[in-house]
């Protein structure tokens, strides 16, 4: 079984892969010898290792590099997080994940927020994006886990999730037309949504480990087939360097 082909069997519903986003090949290396079925990468903590803020400000070339570094400092499947594939058009979208793939992974993560502008692309906008992230694999020949991400929910009030609820089964819908593998909702924590959302969705879906998000066999019963942890990681390690660095500097 091939790497991408693996990757996509881990997407089970009810028994959620889980992804403990990593940023760098050191911390891929730490993932992969604490038991993990597959690596992948969060964007926000990989531009925060290299200085950076989110939302495609580090360049692609050296986002391509690190993962390049990752994919050779594990066994396992590599999942890549593109943003918004730094494109706006298509052609850009499909050149974008070429690369991407060529550097070795074999899944991306895909969101429909339009970085550096405001709201997220329509829904024929949208797909045909992720349509050319396809083709761009296609070009590669990789068969990828393209895993859509709608930003409805983050960029919504909590108490107005519920009613986000048909948009994102519309894009769920739209998006597995388009040739998508699995729907991506960060943001969303209420259970009874999350499992309306797994009921109802045709691809499998994926939720956000935030700390205040349904604890994992909670994900799992309902109806859950990947965890993803994003930046969470990053900063819990970021915060337990910070107070190390300090009670070591005020030793005295």
């Amino acid at each position: 079984m091939s790497k991408s082909e693996l990757f996509q069997a881990l997407h089970i519903k009810s028994d959620p892969v889980v992804l403990f986003n990593v940023w760098d090949a050191g911390s891929a290396a730490i993932v992969q010898s604490a038991g993990a079925k597959a690596i992948a990468t969060g964007s926000w903590p990989v531009a925060a290792a290299q200085g950076f803020a989110d939302g495609q400000v580090i360049p692609l070339e050296l986002m391509l590099d690190n993962l390049r570094r990752i994919v050779d400092a594990v066994d396992l499947p590599v999942s890549c997080d593109i943003e918004g594939a730094y494109s706006i058009a298509p052609d850009g979208v499909a050149d974008t994940v070429e690369q991407v793939v060529k550097a070795g992974a074999i899944g991306v993560n895909f969101e429909d927020q339009i970085i550096g502008g405001d709201g997220i692309y329509d829904i024929d906008s949208q797909t045909a994006r992720i349509k050319a992230a396809r083709s761009g694999a296609d070009r590669a020949a990789e068969n990828i886990f393209l895993n859509a991400r709608t930003d409805l929910f983050l960029k919504a009030k909590p108490e107005d999730h519920a009613a986000q609820m048909p948009a994102a089964m519309a894009r769920a819908q739209a998006y597995a037309q388009a040739g998508a593998d699995g729907f991506f909702a960060p943001g969303l924590t209420d259970e009874a949504l999350i499992k309306q959302l797994c009921a109802d969705c045709p691809l499998p879906v994926n939720i956000l480990a935030l700390p205040h998000a349904p604890a994992a066999t909670v994900l799992a019963a309902l109806g859950v087939a990947r965890i993803s942890h994003g930046p969470v990681p990053y900063k819990q390690m970021a915060a337990w360097l910070d107070a190390q660095a300090r009670a070591a500097i005020s030793y005295r």
